[in-house]
């Protein structure tokens, strides 16, 4: 059975997977408004990986409780 953390870097991956897609798809799309979408979703990601610095081996509560944030704000 999988515990929080595991159930939590399942949603992230899929989430992230989801938002690289997205990106890729932007990048082919020059309209200011890509780009803008663009940026946006690159800050999204790279607000990820900070969160994520430490590994999930050494994900404190405070980590989790951010990165379940940033699902909630990822929708």
């Amino acid at each position: 059975m999988l515990d929080n953390k595991d159930e939590l870097k399942d949603r992230i991956a899929a989430k992230k997977h989801q938002l690289q897609a997205k990106l890729k798809e932007l990048s082919a799309d020059g309209r200011e408004e890509a780009r803008n979408s663009r940026d946006k979703l690159k800050a999204k990601l790279d607000e990820l990986e900070g969160n994520l610095k430490d590994g999930w081996d050494k994900m404190s509560d405070g980590v989790a409780a951010k990165l379940n944030k940033w699902l909630d704000e990822s929708d």
